[in-house]
């Protein structure tokens, strides 16, 4: 009876893919067409593609071209164009002007960016803003560049905020964002390719690089990475990201994601690609290596001094982020000789009325910690900073005088959280936040043996990690010739070589007098 019920419901959704099916077939098939020299036959075609008059958007005018004495009709969508310039420079002088002419650019006063004759590729530029126009008996369309999409103006970076430097930031028109780069590398050899990727949305990206600098190997494989996708919809470079990088579910990161055009400039000119995307307000970096993710633009700009003392204490504040509180139940759990016998009975005091064990302590307040940070980021942004300290203060404060929390937990989690905040890229930000929760369970198993163990394993995983090729801890491990811009910055007078694991053209970039 069962079975009898739902075999013709299989049937009605077998039918209706079956149909569905066969029009994005025909579909496909008549864009692959070139179009007619007939006026009505190329007016239905575009009708019928861009569903007109559903379509609220998108405009078809039809008219008389009087120098011509011919039928014409233009297609545009309105939403995506500058209306002003089509009625003033494209659609009045067809309709106005008498004098006989040989060339269509004789009348229209916008210039006519290129010509097609294939459907599929006519169709494909309407929808990135241009207009195009027919005219009947004419063999060609000819296509307008009259995109005016509206969008955020340059604005300074909201997630990588610097003290000197340049304070522009990437948006979402590619253009402004080819522009941002094109003004800081002012050579010829900087070449920006671009690629369509998914088969609906046709979003562009682009590949930018410098030709005389990049490997011809390591761009062929980013190459084939774009044009081996396939899939509907790539609506933004972070989903972008997900599709090429080589481990997706991998806790730490090996694509570096910027939303500063004078960070993405520095890559370009050591030999890194980027990515550009419509609709994207940063770029990706390709490949990306645990010491670029590590590092801070600002690093570069201030002197080598002070740089280096913020790079030190950056990778303080990442050991302490990630062992600091796996580091306090291991001696409180299995290594108590470790801790001095005044620090001892301390503990043990403000630890008499606790009724829980000390993991249970340090991860209520580590998803406490966490829950703050969230809510923070979430809220609208003049309250956020607000509910982050207050929320921290009263809960901690309430903790401890209910007796659920000691206040050397509260310390040592602050300090925890406070020093994961210095590590600027995101993505390596939330790797850290994730293995500190993993050493945490590690210390509660086995103490400081845990601990070791897990920093074995964990180096052992990162060193076999690659991007694209290039080993995650290169050039330090496996050695290759570079600049020594690792830990420790040395003067700029002394990066004499761009980094060797990305096999440049050009391996020096400053030589010697």
């Amino acid at each position: 009876m069962k079975k009898s019920f739902l075999k013709p419901l299989r049937n009605l959704f077998k039918t209706e893919s079956q149909f569905y099916e066969q029009s994005n077939q025909q579909r496909i098939h008549l864009k692959e067409q070139d179009i007619s020299s007939h006026y009505e036959q190329n007016l239905e075609t575009f009708k019928s593609i861009f569903s007109i008059p559903k379509n609220f958007d998108v405009k078809i005018h039809d008219f008389t071209v009087r120098a011509l004495n011919r039928r014409a009709f233009v297609l545009y969508i309105s939403t995506m164009v500058d209306l002003e310039q089509i009625r003033k420079n494209i659609f009045g002088p067809l309709i106005e002007s008498d004098q006989p002419i040989r060339e269509i650019q004789e009348i229209v006063t916008f210039p006519i960016e290129r010509t097609s004759t294939q459907i599929g590729e006519i169709t494909e530029t309407i929808t990135s803003g241009f207009t195009a126009l027919l005219i009947d008996g004419d063999p060609q369309c000819y296509l307008f560049g009259t995109s005016k999409v509206q969008g955020r103006s340059i604005e300074k970076s909201d997630n990588e905020v610097i003290v000197r430097g340049a304070k522009e930031a990437f948006n979402e028109k590619l253009i402004d964002n080819i522009s941002l780069i094109r003004k800081k590398i002012k050579n010829e050899n900087l070449i920006i390719e671009a690629h369509v990727v998914s088969k609906r949305s046709r979003n562009d990206v682009l590949i930018v690089y410098e030709q005389d600098l990049v490997n011809d190997e390591l761009l062929k494989t980013i190459k084939d990475k774009l044009e081996s996708l396939n899939t509907d919809s790539i609506i933004d470079l972070s989903i972008l990201e997900q599709y090429i990088e080589e481990r997706p579910r991998s806790l730490f990161p090996t694509i570096l994601n910027t939303e500063r055009p004078d960070r993405a400039v520095s890559f370009i000119e050591e030999g890194h690609i980027v990515l550009l995307m419509s609709n994207s307000p940063n770029c990706l970096v390709l490949p990306a290596t645990f010491w670029a993710l590590f590092h801070s633009p600002e690093d570069h700009y201030l002197r080598t001094p002070y740089g280096n003392f913020i790079r030190l204490l950056r990778f303080m504040a990442l050991f302490i982020s990630i062992f600091s509180s796996s580091f306090y139940i291991a001696i409180t759990n299995y290594h108590v000789g470790m801790i001095p016998p005044d620090l001892l009975m301390a503990m043990a005091g403000t630890r008499e009325r606790v009724p829980f064990p000390s993991i249970i302590e340090i991860l209520m307040m580590e998803l406490a910690f966490e829950l703050i940070r969230e809510a923070g980021l979430r809220v609208p942004s003049p309250i956020g900073p607000t509910i982050g300290i207050v929320g921290a203060l009263i809960l901690g404060q309430a903790a401890v005088q209910a007796n659920i929390i000691s206040p050397i937990v509260i310390i040592v989690i602050a300090l925890s959280g406070l020093s994961s905040f210095i590590i600027s890229d995101t993505s390596m930000n939330f790797a850290i936040r994730l293995s500190r929760f993993l050493f945490i369970f590690a210390a509660g198993f086995m103490g400081i043996y845990g601990m070791g163990a897990l920093i074995v394993l964990g180096l052992f995983y990162l060193v076999s990690i690659k991007s694209f090729g290039v080993p995650y801890f290169a050039p330090m491990t496996p050695h290759f010739s570079s600049g020594r811009d690792l830990i420790i910055r040395p003067v700029p007078m002394k990066q004499r070589l761009r980094p060797g694991y990305l096999k440049p053209k050009d391996m020096v970039k400053q030589r010697r007098d």
